[in-house]
């Protein structure tokens, strides 16, 4: 057997017989759908498979009916063989507290990570775990079933906004491809994805899109969510990826800030970028991380400092990249 990542992975599945598979705080498409698979493919090797994120399963993934066997909360202490972490840059990025003596696994295709797991399997190059985990079965022979197939693709199509986002790669339309002649239905996945919204967000949306703040140069787009909005629609925590990408599409921004008030004088930050602009190098100046076209952070202030005070700081640092760019290039034209 090769001593590599996919089999290690693949053989301390095997040797374990209770694993526990968790996700990152405020879980998404691509964490929750490829738990769901992984569950499944470890049940299929008879193995007795625990989903356990601290957060609750956003919609539209609540209402799939294998959410139901998603718990809420904390992994218990010493219950569990084996850990295996999606999407978590570090232990805390899960919210769970009790895993100091687990054996872990840590799968994640964001390249700010910390490597802090017993076994590391971190991918930047992939569009999400979701392929990374295909390409474990695909690789080790784990089971891939129809409904495996139909919840791998979910995961793919949602972190790639059904192909819309920088991650999306050849690979990723490669694996996507073979998912779906194993059984995975596009028309029925992008139906659940896209066009279920109750009226309630479509009203919501509006209400973001109202905040909408552009700096002088047209570069950088600030959108906000405040709790009010969700209290005076009945909402709770929703996907709002759709809301950046509408306003991504403005011609001229390179980056987009979408603001969330998570409690009094404490805001949840996402970014969302294009072309040159590095988000994650962005959100790695305040503490946070992610992808190079989306990543985030956490910022607490008052709101009207926050908003003056983040953009300012962001204009000025794409700016300095954007000026030793053209320095290197310069350098670098004189040598030739």
């Amino acid at each position: 057997m090769k001593n590599d990542l996919y089999h290690l992975i693949h053989q301390k599945i095997i040797e374990s017989e209770r694993v526990v598979i968790t996700s990152h705080l405020r879980p998404d498409g691509d964490s929750i759908c490829t738990g769901l698979a992984l569950a499944k493919m470890g049940e299929a090797l008879g193995k007795k498979m625990s989903l356990i994120n601290r957060d609750p399963t956003p919609f539209p993934f609540s209402q799939m009916p294998e959410a139901a066997g998603i718990k809420i909360g904390q992994v218990p202490a010493r219950r569990f063989d084996l850990v295996i972490l999606l999407e978590c840059a570090s232990v805390a990025r899960s919210g769970q507290k009790n895993l100091g003596g687990y054996f872990k696994i840590n799968i994640d295709h964001h390249y700010s990570n910390d490597s802090y797991a017993d076994i590391n399997w971190v991918d930047p190059e992939a569009s999400a775990v979701g392929e990374m985990v295909f390409l474990l079965s695909e690789k080790t022979g784990l089971p891939l079933t129809p409904e495996i197939a139909s919840h791998l693709y979910c995961a793919i199509v949602s972190d790639t906004g059904s192909f819309q986002f920088s991650n999306t790669t050849s690979r990723a339309f490669d694996v996507c491809h073979k998912l779906v002649r194993l059984g995975a239905n596009p028309i029925k996945t992008t139906e659940f994805l896209f066009n279920t919204n109750p009226p309630e967000k479509i009203k919501l949306l509006g209400h973001v899109l109202s905040t909408l703040r552009m700096n002088k140069k047209g570069t950088i787009a600030t959108i906000t969510m405040f709790k009010k909005f969700l209290r005076a629609f009945h909402l709770r925590e929703i996907d709002t990826e759709d809301i950046t990408t509408l306003a991504r599409s403005i011609k001229g921004v390179e980056m987009v800030l979408f603001f969330k008030e998570m409690a009094r004088d404490t805001f949840r930050i996402s970014l969302r970028s294009k072309g040159l602009a590095n988000a994650a190098a962005i959100a790695e100046q305040f503490g946070g991380g992610g992808h190079v076209h989306a990543a985030g952070f956490t910022a607490s202030g008052p709101y009207d400092k926050l908003i003056r005070d983040i953009p300012r700081q962001i204009e000025k640092f794409l700016e300095q990249k954007r000026e030793s760019a053209l320095k290197i290039h310069a350098l670098s034209s004189r040598t030739e």
